[in-house]
Order: C-alpha cells, then structure tokens, then sequence
C-alpha cells in the first residue's frame, strides 16, 4: 500500500473525481514531504506519507498506479484575522482611503450594450492562518465527488449583518491521504 497526500488547494480547480473503489494514476512530486507538510500534519502523521502527488506543474516520471482502498479528508484548524483595508494593505498603494463609516468606490466595468457591472471591494483584509497541531482526519467517499443524496449539503455562507469578529478560528480542508494498493 502507498498513502499520497493531494494537496486541497491542487484539487479545488481540477483533476478528475474519484472513490474509494477506483482506479487511479498519480503524478508524484516527491517520496518526501516538505518541511510544510510536516507543520500541517504533525510528526507522527506526515510519517505514514510515502509520496506528494502533483498534478500542476508538470508532468512526473514518478508514478503510483492502483486501487484506492481509503480517503481520509484532512482538515486542520485556521485562524482568520480581520483588519480594516487601507493603501498598500489589500488595497492599491495609491489608493484614497475613504473616510470613516464609508464603503471604498465601486470599481465599474462597462460591458456591450450599454451594460455595465460593478464591484466594491469589502473595507476588511482577512488574513487566515493556519494552527499548528490540529489536524484531523475523516473518512471520505473519494475526492471531487458530489453530495450523496444521504449527506447534508454543507451550510450556506450568510452575509454577516453589521462588522464580522476581529479574530475568529475555524476548520478548513487541507487536502486528503488517499492509501492505494498498487498494482
């Protein structure tokens, strides 16, 4: 068996969905985590890693072909930090900041037929950190698969009604170990 982490960040935009069950065929970065991974993991975890698949950057000659017997979701906990946008902060360095108790401009950008849209950037930067020491696994289905019918659809985001918290922590998906019996 090989166990290979997939980064989540590698996942969220492409590669192909797959399960427990399916065949699979993994580009491999590398048969030794850097020193980041063993952050996220923690010591005793990122020891059961035999291989980084990668899938982004280039093609790799170093390939794990098999079955996948297991997916475990890893999430790990975040700090998310808010603090007011300001010129060189979140915002251009030439930008006019606007005066207290006002939104920044909308930013309009004029499409065909007289159409325009518009954006205004939010007057907060949030910095999210990640804690050291908190990651989790959960077993998964697979990965890039949608909702079964009998899961919960994860909660709707609700616009926050007047200033979110300064500091708030959460759990966040950071990737997936996926143990393959190779062929």
């Amino acid at each position: 068996m090989t166990r290979v982490w997939l980064t989540e960040w590698e996942w969220a935009c492409c590669g192909d969905a797959f399960a427990v069950g399916d065949e699979v065929d993994f580009g491999i970065e590398s048969r030794h985590p850097d020193p980041s991974l063993d952050e996220l993991l923690g010591p005793s975890l990122v020891t059961t890693v035999d291989a980084v698949e990668s899938h982004h950057e280039e093609e790799f000659a170093d390939r794990v072909h098999g079955r996948v017997i297991a997916v475990h979701a890893v999430t790990h906990e975040v700090a998310e930090r808010r603090s007011l946008r300001r010129p060189g902060h979140g915002a251009p360095p030439d930008a006019v900041m606007p005066p207290d108790g006002e939104e920044w401009p909308i930013v309009r950008h004029e499409l065909a037929g007289a159409v325009s849209m518009g954006s205004r950037p939010s007057r907060y930067v949030i910095e999210v950190t990640p804690v050291h020491g908190t990651a989790l696994l959960e077993p998964a289905r697979g990965v890039r698969l949608p909702p079964a019918q009998n899961e919960a659809e994860p909660p709707a985001v609700l616009p926050e009604i007047g200033d979110p918290p300064i500091e708030r922590r959460r759990r966040s998906l950071a990737g997936w170990l996926v143990d393959i019996e190779d062929r």
